[in-house]
């Protein structure tokens, strides 16, 4: 099955990335490369893990905390995070898993393999296998059909030794109805905040800057820094050497139908009475009844654009509600499976998303379409060249990565292939160089290389790039009046924040004598606040997101009304006072049992799976 799965291969290559098949089928580590370029880094009951190995591991760990941080990622975060150990962690664990898996002889047949492979969407068209669209997606990273089904069988066996682990793991009615309990109930605060920002007119002396500076000199030393060489590759540079043939237009044409249809789309306004999604009944429904009174207008006849621009409270607003032409997909659900079942000129009753109450208008429908071969011809010739110069572009860094793998020198091979070389000036990863697309990946590869090695091939989406690190700059510490002006501002802040604690602290030792809160707050000319309701998990009316703050409060009761000490949050230091409790009924509990029986078994099996590792 697998080896007639691998017959055929073709001339030109599809683009897609295999990334997110991986990361679906491996949750628990990274690919497993069969490079034999790396020296081993560490020996796992004889299994070796390589550089490349380590070095994969931990570039996935960087750019998915990326997507969290952005620019704000640097090496003391990277550092704070463990990513170098968690990469390595991931490694080792995986390989324990195949270890074990083998120990209790769990296999995965061909057939298993095959069916799985055949399952996964990207390898399909309309809805079954094909095999061409196999190789051309394996073909284009380079991955060959033999590493991929060695990497899917792993994943396999190792998702089979996760469920013999915790397949008895069972969530009792008993413990969801305990969950639910604990989730939903409620509590009320009163609160006051010492800000540190109010407190002003704080002057400090030569000698107190002097005494902080010694005392947190490492706070000022600098960012490392690096200077790189790298090559540059880019695609539109190679376009000139491709051609495309008719024949490989029409091959295009034929195999690829799912990517020749234009899909269904409506052009459509809206009306949005703005209802949060966890609010209470009476406002959902009073939201509703606004929205009813608007469609009751616009039903008489009224001008809908004109009404959107007085009644909606969506971005939209100002547009008459207009949300342009758009795909099923580009909208929620509820909202689109209504737009796509309209009518043009047809206004919808109320439609209940998590942003409110819609009340829509189709303007226009614009049915499905299939291009011909006519209509679809430059289209399809424009993204063949594209194609074939993004390859070609590859080949060549591949080609040069291969020379400098030899021996060669990097500056030295693009001479010799007329290739041109570029060096930026020093940079750090705060303050990647300017003139690349991805300064930041960038940087993060650069900052991950020794002096003088040339990094793997790097694609940052305009094109590929080879990177060789020729200088770096370790972090100092700078002299005083380098600094003088960032530390005077931090000796300011340290006694703006000491003053905040100290007011809190005086605040609360009112309250514990068994002083009323309204009482002491007007002693201390502060307004007193309430929170109103809200869970565990929830952010705090008119404090926000403070997981600290939540915790303490639900540790509190109508015998245990303060805290032991003020609480620290982002705006400054809290001081709380228990006000009450509110458990939930349980006639929502039904509705979720399911959902939450399944959470519950998810962390059990995941506590259960990180224990035995």
């Amino acid at each position: 099955m697998l080896s007639l799965m691998r017959k055929h291969a073709s001339s030109w290559i599809i683009k897609f990335l295999l990334a997110a098949i991986i990361v679906v089928f491996i949750p628990w580590g990274v690919q497993r490369y069969t490079s034999q370029r790396s020296s081993r880094v560490a020996d796992v009951n004889g299994a070796i893990i390589t550089l490349n190995d380590y070095r994969n591991s931990y570039t996935n760990l960087v750019e998915q905390v990326r997507q969290s941080f952005g620019n704000n990622l640097n090496d003391e975060l990277i550092q704070a995070l463990q990513l170098r150990k968690r990469a390595l962690d991931q490694l080792v664990d995986r390989a324990l898993m195949l270890q074990e898996a083998e120990k209790l002889k769990i296999q995965v047949s061909d057939d298993e393999l095959a069916e799985t492979i055949r399952n996964i969407r990207a390898f399909q068209t309309a809805g079954l296998f094909d095999n061409q669209r196999y190789l051309n997606t394996l073909g284009r990273t380079k991955l060959s059909p033999e590493t991929f089904e060695e990497q899917q069988r792993e994943a396999l066996i190792i998702d089979k030794l996760q469920n013999f682990i915790s397949g008895n793991i069972k969530v009792s009615e008993l413990e969801a109805r305990q969950w639910y309990k604990y989730n939903n109930t409620e509590v009320d605060l009163a609160y006051v905040v010492f800000e540190p920002g109010q407190f002003k007119n704080i002057v400090p002396t030569a000698d107190e800057i002097l005494d902080f500076f010694d005392q947190h000199k490492e706070t000022y030393k600098t960012d490392p820094e690096i200077k790189a060489r790298y090559l540059y590759l880019k695609p539109a540079d190679f376009a000139a050497k491709v051609t495309v043939a008719e024949e490989d237009i029409q091959d295009y044409y034929e195999s690829n139908p799912e990517k020749l249809k234009n899909p269904k789309t409506v052009h459509a306004r809206h009306i949005l009475i703005k209802v949060a999604q966890n609010a209470k009944p009476e406002e959902v429904e009073s939201a509703r009844q606004r929205a009813e009174d608007v469609l009751k207008l616009a039903r008489e006849g009224q001008d809908f654009a004109a009404l959107a621009r007085q009644y909606s409270e969506g971005p939209t607003k100002t547009k008459g509600g207009d949300l342009g032409t758009f795909r099923r997909e580009a909208m929620v659900k509820p909202f689109a499976d209504k737009a796509f079942s309209m009518k043009a000129a047809d206004i919808s009753d109320p439609v209940r998303t998590r942003f409110g109450w819609h009340i829509i208008k189709v303007e226009k429908i614009n049915p499905a379409k299939t291009l011909s071969l006519d209509e679809a011809r430059e289209d399809i010739a424009k993204t063949l060249k594209t194609e074939r110069s993004r390859n070609l572009a590859y080949d060549e860094a591949e080609t040069v990565y291969d020379a400098v793998f030899e021996g060669q020198n990097l500056a030295d091979i693009a001479q010799e292939r007329n290739l041109k070389i570029l060096t930026t000036e020093l940079f750090s990863q705060k303050r990647p160089p300017k003139d690349i697309k991805d300064a930041a990946r960038f940087a993060s590869v650069a900052f991950g290389l020794p002096v003088d090695e040339v990094s793997d091939v790097q694609e940052f989406g305009d094109g590929y790039y080879l990177i060789e690190v020729v200088e770096k700059v370790p972090s100092k510490i700078p002299e005083l009046k380098a600094v003088e002006d960032r530390v005077k501002k931090d000796v300011i802040k340290e006694k703006q924040d000491a003053k905040a604690l100290s007011e809190a602290n005086r605040f609360l030792a009112e309250l514990k004598k068994g002083q009323p809160f309204n009482t002491v707050s007007q002693k201390f000319k502060l307004a007193p606040n309430t929170s109103g309701f809200f869970k565990r998990n929830d952010s705090i009316p008119s404090i926000g997101q403070e997981a600290e703050i939540a915790s303490t409060a639900f540790k509190l009761s109508d015998h245990d009304q303060l805290p032991g000490e003020p609480l620290k949050g982002q705006k400054g230091y809290y001081v709380i006072s228990f006000r009450e409790r509110k458990e939930p009924e349980f006639n929502g509990f039904e509705k979720e049992k399911a959902a939450l029986k399944d959470r519950l078994l998810q962390q059990k099996t995941f506590k259960t799976m990180d224990a035995w590792l």
